[in-house]
């Protein structure tokens, strides 16, 4: 047997493992090295209550971060605090803000000058509160398209504007707006909640370029949506949130927010491939893009009758 054919078939394996051992290293090297990244910085979560919420501040703590929490019940709060405070070497004790009600437009100064009264100064703001709702647009009342609008346009475009001024005295600072890829396409059923989110999107895509002279780096996250597992007969409209394979992950999501506040990167989208095409698709082929929707509108319809 030939002895270059033998090395060959020898050495090919050991490359293969050892290259994928390498690659396996450096990504846990990067994790460690973004997660202390935040060691000792002021990062403010809004709708800290929320799964992704939760995880992120158990994420931050780890880190070494001062959280500040904001949520819609004291007593929850108290206890996510609590919770914190008495894990395995916790570094920092968590301080909850005010609690926010039903019309919570209304407490927001109060939210807002008691966040900055927490520390004094803040480094991180992670606006991850929404609202959802599918239905036919014709039956969407007008006090749900406010209350949408209020929760995921307002609430954080008036939370960022009330934070700015602190973020610009220090001439430092990260906003991070955790969206819904709906905030870069919009699909059936979905009007009210499409809309707020480009909203909110375009927000903070024009914020980004207006603070960026001061130092203060804005970051979005789409993503499709978080841990929930598709349904086996849906319309084409829905393969727009087949997931890998039963969604987006609390864990994938808080790391790649991790990620992005370390390499301050201004865009994310966590999604398969197919609402990737979708994104590009509704860019440079829109004609083909709102006949895919149309479809799966007529296919849904079709299921429904039989």
């Amino acid at each position: 047997m030939d002895p270059v054919w033998i090395t060959t078939v020898l050495l090919v394996p050991c490359v293969v493992v050892l290259t994928a051992g390498f690659f396996y290293l450096f990504s846990v090297i990067m994790g460690l090295l973004s997660k202390t990244s935040v060691r000792n910085k002021v990062v403010v979560i809004t709708d800290a209550l929320s799964g992704l919420g939760k995880e992120c501040a158990g994420v931050f703590h780890r880190g070494g971060a001062r959280l500040i929490l904001c949520g819609k019940s004291w007593e929850k709060l108290e206890e996510l605090a609590d919770d914190l405070a008495n894990a395995s070497d916790p570094t920092v004790v968590s301080t909850t803000a005010p609690k926010q009600e039903t019309d919570y437009m209304d407490s927001m100064p109060e939210v807002i000058s008691e966040i900055l009264e927490c520390y004094g100064c803040l480094d991180i703001v992670i606006l991850n509160s929404s609202m959802k709702v599918k239905a036919p647009a014709q039956s969407v009342s007008l006090e749900m398209d406010k209350l949408l609008m209020d929760n995921n346009y307002f609430g954080p475009a008036t939370l960022a504007k009330g934070l700015l001024p602190s973020l610009i005295s220090r001439r430092t600072g990260h906003l991070l707006l955790v969206n819904s890829i709906q905030g870069k396409i919009a699909v059936p059923f979905r009007t009210s909640y499409a809309a707020s989110k480009h909203a909110v999107q375009a927000f903070f895509d024009c914020l980004r370029a207006e603070v960026e002279e001061y130092g203060i780096s804005v970051s979005t996250i789409n993503y499709t949506f978080i841990s929930r597992s598709a349904s086996g007969n849906q319309a084409k409209v829905h393969m727009l949130y087949s997931q890998k394979p039963l969604g987006v992950s609390l864990d994938e999501a808080a790391t790649e927010i991790i990620k992005t506040l370390s390499n301050k990167r201004k865009e994310v989208v966590i999604a398969p491939s197919l609402p990737k095409v979708a994104v590009y698709a509704r860019s440079f082929f829109p004609n083909v893009f709102f006949a895919v929707m149309a479809a799966g509108v007529k296919n849904a319809a079709a299921s429904e009758n039989m």
